[in-house]
């Protein structure tokens, strides 16, 4: 798994072009003081002993702790490696890692499934408000 973490003083999203032909109708979406992880799920990270799922969870609200917020946004994004994990299955960790974080206290959140979004997004210039991740 590969994470782009932002924290973002604002992050709205509205759904541009639909990928899945059986995701559901979808609405624009907006964040304020938010964690937003931008998640490349790969095969690796469905396999049977993986921690990828736990990790993200930890990193996530590490980084929550770091800015002293407790909202958390889930954002599917497929173009930070070559191999891709099937949709429904990494669709359903991220349904997964989401509720871990909402029993944690955690707003958690997830951008629409199954589309291309328009972002509009305001981060500070701080070295902790963009990290990388590679979960392994």
């Amino acid at each position: 798994m590969r994470v782009l973490f932002w924290f973002c003083d604002r992050f709205e999203y509205t759904p541009a072009l639909k990928t899945i032909d059986e995701a559901p109708d979808a609405a624009p979406g907006r964040h304020e003081r938010a964690v937003v992880a931008f998640i490349h799920v790969e095969p690796a990270d469905l396999e049977a002993g993986s921690s990828a799922e736990t990790k993200l969870v930890k990193n996530a609200k590490w980084m929550a702790r770091k800015w002293d917020v407790t909202t958390v946004v889930l954002h599917s994004f497929t173009h930070l490696g070559e191999a891709k994990a099937e949709p429904a299955a990494a669709r359903a960790l991220l349904d997964r890692a989401q509720q871990r974080l909402q029993k944690a206290g955690y707003a958690a959140f997830q951008t629409p499934w199954g589309y291309f979004l328009d972002l509009d997004l305001a981060a500070p210039g701080h070295p902790l408000a963009r990290i990388f991740k590679q979960l392994d």
